[in-house]
């Protein structure tokens, strides 16, 4: 087994190894992997935060040993709190890093940051405040920052910004918590999933007080909610079918 981190601000992570491919998720800054299986320009990777695979190229990260990818896991939480930060790398160059970039390997990748640092659990009540943070940010599929996020990255880097684990995609998220019977019984922070037709769950938002939620439909948004779904006033109608509200923390 080999293994791997991020040195670059985002990597795009792809369905099938080629350029062209589907981009189903982001590496950003500091994430660390295993590699599943090394090609001569692409390699397989298994994320350690949420254990999500998909292909990067082998030119946009570095190769570590299996006792630092262990060490990194033992590491506490500490990643970058503002919306765009930087990192000194070499010869006093600067590099972006996106908001919510793992902050562990500093040392091992000889760069320094000033910036503001995460480093504890937030309260439960955090999690809106920091959802703002997101407002009006583009959707893209497979996006994890400001600059581009879908729904379930959404709330995935929400969570990770107070300090907690959220998989990947909205129906892995959809298995996690406890279910509650009544959209009254919702709190600001905790997660509602919506269904298709086929009953498949393809959306995800974090609620908020007075029957509000915010989430990544276009852009990253504040709607209503009911027993129904999300409300559009905007189109005047219902864009997303409520499946179930769940309970994370």
């Amino acid at each position: 087994m080999q293994y791997g981190i991020c040195n670059l601000s985002i990597v795009p992570l792809r369905l099938e190894p080629k350029d062209t491919s589907e981009m189903v998720s982001q590496v950003l800054y500091g994430d660390h992997f295993k590699v599943l299986e090394k090609r001569k320009k692409w390699s397989k990777i298994r994320l350690a935060f949420d254990k999500y695979e998909g292909w990067i190229d082998n030119k946009q990260y570095l190769e570590i040993t299996e006792e630092q990818y262990k060490g990194f896991d033992l590491q506490d939480m500490c990643i970058s709190g503002d919306l765009v930060e930087f990192v000194n790398i070499e010869d006093n160059q600067l590099m972006p890093i996106p908001l919510g970039s793992s902050l562990i390997a500093l040392d091992f990748l000889n760069h320094q940051y000033e910036g503001h640092k995460i480093q504890q659990k937030q309260p439960k009540e955090h999690l809106v405040e920091t959802a703002f943070m997101y407002l009006n940010a583009p959707y893209l599929w497979g996006g994890k920052t400001t600059f581009g996020i879908d729904c379930s990255g959404f709330t995935q880097m929400v969570y990770k910004l107070n300090g907690y684990q959220l998989l990947r995609d909205a129906s892995q998220q959809a298995t996690q918590g406890e279910p509650l019977s009544f959209i009254e019984e919702s709190e600001p922070g905790d997660l509602a999933f919506f269904d298709n037709e086929e009953g498949n769950i393809i959306h995800v938002g974090i609620m908020m007080k007075d029957n509000y939620i915010i989430h990544a439909h276009g852009k990253v948004r504040v709607d209503r909610i009911d027993h129904t779904g999300i409300y559009n006033a905007e189109k005047r109608t219902h864009t997303h079918n409520l499946r179930v509200i769940k309970r994370i923390i």
